[in-house]
């Protein structure tokens, strides 16, 4: 149980074998462009919240949790879920923050994105969301 004044949010990954809760964050939660987190993420970017260390536990399924960093980056590493392949939160290399990808979050976690990163590193096709149409559901046949 949480104590008066706690921001407790919860996460989990998409075929449910892995939960994790965080409480509070750096301030931090940002839209990243970079080559590395485009492949990751299979998306035009990565919407990444960044906790203390201290700040974070797993409470489900650490043992579905699969690592990746390589060798030559300074900052960067990823996670996934074994079973389902959902992003999940990782270690940064410095051991000063954990990276919570946003989408994995079930809660709302009191804080929105204020900024984009490695916008030079933006893919060619990129659109912003906000000059394209909006549909409830999907979108009506042609």
């Amino acid at each position: 149980m949480s104590e008066v004044g706690e921001n407790i949010t919860a996460g989990s990954c998409l075929c449910g074998q892995v939960h994790y809760e965080i409480n509070g964050s750096l301030g931090i939660f940002q839209y990243c462009h970079c080559s590395r987190c485009r492949k990751f993420t299979g998306s035009a970017f990565a919407s990444n919240l960044l906790v203390k260390p201290d700040q974070f536990r797993w409470l489900a399924g650490r043992e579905h949790v699969v690592s990746y960093s390589p060798p030559d980056t300074k900052h960067f590493a990823t996670a996934f879920c074994r079973c389902c392949g959902s992003s999940l939160p990782w270690a940064a290399k410095t051991g000063r923050a954990v990276v919570i990808p946003a989408g994995t979050l079930d809660d709302d976690p009191d804080i929105k994105p204020t900024q984009n990163i490695f916008c030079a590193s933006r893919a060619s096709w990129y659109t912003s969301p906000s000059d394209l149409p909006d549909f409830d559901e999907l979108p009506p046949r042609n």
